[in-house]
């Protein structure tokens, strides 16, 4: 008894910092929280030394690790600023250029983890309407809001569907034959939305893009071709059913054998705080899991009641945007199997929680870099602002998104 009351204070502590984002009065972020509330649970005894090891899902930390030191390869070589810049100087019109920013986006962020998507392109984006005499508002939200409907359609899009595939044994190629459609049609209705909202602004003329002096973002040619080869051939092994975070991480190391770049470079601009907040939430997780309150919680509202599709995705929404989509996600993890433990329970959890962060700016992290990136340049996108275009798109395309996947579509 004693350590089930541990174990639910120290769950309930670290979930509400991931909440709020901090911890009041203290200098305590999200991944320091979930990082003390993991030795939390070791230290009371509500888990053990060596079941919080078993916790922790190497598998989708490993697949993670492995991405982000590909995409650092990307970055560097310059690829994401050389192929944005080409095709958003080219676009014609206002809605030319949004409708090329969301197909950008969306693509990239299939592949490449939206939130890397934003860090890479939202510069590259505000230089361009600067150039082209245009608000950027209207860009920066399809931004942020393609990138995270494009991630939705593969494993390595975000992080949340990492962790799904994980505990639901899903294989890369039937993820995908099942989410892109839905990504595609999500980001259909993104332009739509956006394009209806902004049809103004976007009206409005732009100076030509052959009149405006290019401006040069460094390129290494040898490394953007090697990276490219390489990000490519892990992309068909996984589509061949190889292990994930195998070709990830043998991915990764092909990129460090390289004489242009120190390694120390692309370690820096590896995201280590993420991968300790999602360790210490495994653990976290795990010690509410050895408790038998998830088996309890079950038995009491019954299978049937919390594996109605309809319930689950409102859930899903919900706590998506109440502690962000991956924290949400783990929460599903331990009752999975009594949820039916089924392909169209993971996808629905997947989708739902990756659509939903469109829902208002704080429901994805990928929103939070893109308008945190911007007000750094002197634009401004307000929260008012950003949900003219986030409400309606996140109902529209979780709704398009639970037909699809209930009725096989």
């Amino acid at each position: 008894m004693p350590h089930t009351v541990a174990a639910l204070i120290i769950f309930s502590l670290t979930y509400a910092v991931i909440a709020i984002g901090e911890f009041p009065r203290l200098r305590l972020d999200r991944a320091g929280a979930a990082f003390a509330g993991a030795v939390a649970m070791v230290v009371s005894g509500a888990i053990s030394e060596d079941a919080a090891r078993d916790a922790i899902d190497y598998r989708t930390l490993a697949l993670l690790l492995g991405m982000m030191i590909v995409v650092a390869n990307l970055r560097l070589s310059g690829a994401f600023a050389w192929l944005g810049r080409m095709l958003l100087l080219n676009a014609r019109s206002g809605f030319g250029l949004l409708a090329t920013t969301v197909a950008l986006a969306g693509i990239l962020a299939a592949f490449f983890i939206n939130d890397v998507v934003c860090i890479a392109l939202t510069p590259l984006l505000i230089d361009t309407c600067e150039e082209l005499g245009m608000s950027p508002v209207p860009l920066l939200i399809a931004l942020a809001t393609a990138s995270n409907i494009g991630s939705a359609a593969t494993i390595t899009g975000n992080p949340q569907n990492m962790i799904v595939a994980g505990f639901a044994h899903l294989h890369y190629a039937r993820f995908a034959i099942r989410l892109a459609p839905i990504a595609l049609m999500g980001l259909a209705i993104d332009y739509a939305v956006i394009a209806y909202v902004y049809r103004h602004e976007l009206a409005r003329p732009a100076r030509r893009a052959d009149r405006i002096e290019p401006r040069r973002h460094r390129t290494i040619v040898a490394l953007m071709a090697k990276s490219s080869i390489v990000a490519g051939g892990a992309l068909v092994c996984f589509a061949l059913g190889y292990p994930t975070h195998l070709v990830a991480l043998g991915a990764a190391a092909v990129l460090l054998f390289t004489r242009r770049i120190k390694p120390q470079r692309i370690f820096t601009m590896v995201d280590w705080t993420m991968l300790l907040m999602f360790a210490g939430l495994f653990v976290v997780v795990g010690g509410l899991e050895a408790t038998g309150i998830d088996r309890d919680t079950v038995s009491y509202l019954g299978v049937e009641r919390l594996a109605n599709p309809v319930a689950l995705s409102a859930a899903v929404a919900i706590l998506s945007n109440v502690v962000s989509n991956v924290p949400a996600v783990l929460l599903f993890r331990p009752i999975f199997a009594a949820l039916g433990g089924t392909e169209q329970i993971a996808l629905l959890i997947s989708a739902v929680s990756t659509l939903a962060g469109n829902l208002t700016v704080v429901g994805s992290i990928a929103n939070l870099i893109v308008i945190e990136q911007a007000r750094r340049r002197g634009v401004e996108v307000t929260f008012a602002e950003y949900s003219r275009v986030g409400i309606p798109v996140t109902l529209l395309t979780i709704a398009v998104g639970f037909m699809m996947i209930r009725f096989g579509l």
